[in-house]
Formats: C-alpha cells, sequence, structure tokens
C-alpha cells in the first residue's frame, strides 16, 4: 500500500500583536497516511486538530516542515484535497442538485457529464428522489449528505472531514457514522477525519491519532484492529471499550492539567466544550 498523505515535522507559529509573543500551534506533526485508509485525530480542545487540517489543505503555510500528496509538496488548496466543514453550508437557493453540480460547473464540466457525475453520489449518499429539494426542505443529516456529496463529486484523493457530525442529534450522529462507512467503501477515498469524541474517532477509522495539548504533537498513534464492516453495535463491545479506554487515559492528563491552569488564571473553573 503506497503513502497517500505525509506530514513531515509540521510546525506552526502564530504572532500575536497585542501581547508582542509567539503561540505555537503544532510542534513537530509527523504523520503517513496511506492510501484508501481512514486516518482519524483526536485530542484535547484547542490541541491544534483544525488548524493541521488546514494546513494539510494548504489554507495555512506551515512555519516549518512540509506536507506531501504522492510525493509532491503541498503549496495550497487544489483537486486532490476537499473539505467537508462541520457547517454544511449549502446555496439556499440551489437544489440538491445544483449545490452538488456547483464545482463542475467552476471547472467547465460538459452538463451532461456533470449531471451524470453528481446524480450518482447523491444516490450514493441516500439522496436519491431529493434531487429538487432546497435547503431549508433538508433535515441536519441531509445537508450533510449533500455536502459529502458535493466534495466526492469532484473525484478528490483525499477528504478532509473537519468534525461533519458535531452539529446533529446524538441519534441522527451515529446513523451518519455508519453511513459514512459504507459511501466510504463505495467510493474508496483516503480521508483524514477530525473529531472531539473518542467512540466516533474509533468506529469509524483504521488508525486514531491522539494530539497533545497545544502545541499540538502525536502522542500516540492507536489501531483499530476490529474487521470490517462495522455495526453500530459494535460501540458496546469490550474490545471496543478497551481502546476507548486507552486513548481517554491519553487525553485525560492533558484535559485535567488545562483545567488547572484556567482555574488558577481565574480562580473559577473552565467550561468544557
Amino acid at each position: 500500500m503506497n503513502v497517500k498523505l505525509e506530514a513531515q515535522d509540521i510546525r506552526l507559529e502564530y504572532q500575536q500583536p497585542r501581547t508582542n509573543s509567539r503561540l505555537i500551534a503544532l510542534d513537530g506533526v509527523s504523520l503517513k497516511i496511506m492510501d484508501g485508509e481512514f486516518v482519524s485525530i483526536v485530542g484535547p480542545s484547542g490541541c491544534g486538530k483544525t488548524t493541521f487540517l488546514s494546513v494539510v489543505d494548504g489554507l495555512i503555510a506551515a512555519t516549518g516542515g512540509r506536507i506531501l500528496v504522492d510525493g509532491k509538496v503541498v503549496t495550497k488548496p487544489g483537486p486532490d484535497r476537499a473539505v467537508v466543514f462541520q457547517d454544511a453550508s449549502l446555496l439556499p437557493w440551489r437544489t440538491v442538485l445544483h449545490n452538488v453540480l456547483y464545482g463542475l460547473e467552476c471547472i467547465g464540466l460538459d452538463m451532461r457529464k456533470a449531471n451524470e457525475r453528481a446524480q450518482h453520489f447523491i444516490a450514493m449518499v441516500g439522496l436519491q428522489g431529493f434531487e429538487h429539494h432546497y435547503p431549508y426542505e433538508l433535515s441536519g443529516g441531509m445537508q450533510q449528505r449533500v455536502n459529502l456529496a458535493r466534495a466526492l463529486v469532484m473525484d478528490p484523493e483525499i477528504l478532509l472531514m473537519d468534525e461533519p457530525f458535531a452539529a446533529l442529534d446524538a441519534q441522527t450522529r451515529e446513523l451518519m457514522q455508519e453511513e459514512l462507512l459504507q459511501i466510504w467503501a463505495q467510493a474508496k477515498k483516503t480521508v483524514l477525519f477530525i473529531t472531539h469524541q473518542i467512540d466516533e474517532a474509533i468506529y469509524l477509522s483504521d488508525r486514531v491519532v491522539v494530539f497533545s495539548a497545544r502545541p499540538g504533537k502525536v502522542k500516540e498513534i492507536v489501531p483499530v484492529e476490529i474487521e470490517r464492516p462495522r455495526k453500530l453495535r459494535l460501540k458496546r463491545e469490550p474490545r471496543f471499550h478497551k481502546i476507548e479506554d486507552h486513548i481517554w487515559g491519553l487525553i485525560e492528563d492533558d484535559v485535567k492539567g488545562r483545567m488547572t491552569a484556567d482555574q488558577n488564571l481565574d480562580g473559577s473553573l473552565p467550561q468544557i466544550t
């Protein structure tokens, strides 16, 4: 299996004008993701997960290290990577079909071929029959399916997913996780998935990357050696809980340390988000 995505010693610092200081967001993140692999990143709030995803996409330039896709250095966003954000951000004046078509229109693809591709991915995400509905007529889960189809239709090499189910209710989120695995099995894409939910990361992934508290670095990479396909009942099995307990143990000290630091600053416990 070939290496599809590689992060080599990624470091990112921000200048903070008000305090005239430097904030280190990422400190030496190195990671290899194989072709067709599903990898998730978890860690304490503020550890740089989303920032790292932005570096991978080329939206933010690292101050040190480099990102490679198929051995080529990433310097900017490109068609080989597509981002699925937490907010579906659909164009409200466009139907499901025309939201999915938007990217193909921008690159000037022949409309007959574009329609065929769009219809294919609309069916893949389970929205056949809703092609002519507008976003306000869809549930949150259905809107995220449109968001996913809109990314897949561009045929990217890598899907970058930034907490795409965070805004959904608990039941819909669980169902979307199961459906995402089915879509991934069909689309055969490499996926880098950001989440706060440890159980979500384990259920979806081949490996779970645990980031340390800021500055973010790879604390441990945990393999999920559970056969596929996976059903949601897997989450109730002892072998699943064993992995979950291990990952929480890696994160727990960082979370408690941050809470203690915040309490020392203002004398009150911080709100957990």
